[in-house]
């Protein structure tokens, strides 16, 4: 089968399981790393925590995409 055949086929079919086909692929690429996920996990912790005492201040997506986008055009 063909790349492109492939791809057809699973743009076929319903999103649930297109999702699962694209998890799939990037789990072949990237296989998740427990270690890995329990140190984000404790990361995303400490971040919810810092937000929700007001320790820090969210900044809006837009913004910090705005920032990066002119630190790379400078």
């Amino acid at each position: 089968m063909k790349t492109k055949d492939l791809i057809a086929e699973a743009i076929s079919l319903p999103v649930e399981e297109r999702a699962v086909v694209v998890e799939s692929i990037l789990n072949s690429l990237n296989p998740p790393d427990p270690v890995v996920d329990k140190k984000w996990v404790s990361v995303a912790k400490q971040r919810l925590s810092e937000l929700n005492s007001s320790s820090v201040e969210a900044v809006p997506g837009d913004e910090v995409f705005n920032r990066i986008w002119d630190r790379l055009s400078t």
